[in-house]
């Protein structure tokens, strides 16, 4: 079982830290790999922690961006 943090803020700034310790609060529900991604203009951060089952390699690593950058899943 995989677990996702996230938060917002209304006048920007950068949560990265934030989303760091929360991700780390859920480490138990995927302890495989975790990862935070932060975008500190518009003020929003996502934390993931994953438990391998399927893909066991670093593709799967999350939060996902896209190529381009624009898109961000996890």
């Amino acid at each position: 079982m995989c677990g996702i943090a996230g938060i917002l803020g209304h006048d920007g700034g950068d949560f990265s830290p934030i989303a760091a310790r929360m991700a780390e609060a859920i480490r138990y529900r995927g302890p495989d790999d975790s990862g935070v991604w932060s975008d500190p203009k518009a003020g929003i951060a996502l934390g993931h922690a994953r438990l391998s089952i399927l893909d066991l390699s670093s593709n799967g690593h999350q939060p996902m961006v896209s190529a381009d950058g624009r898109y961000v899943v996890s």
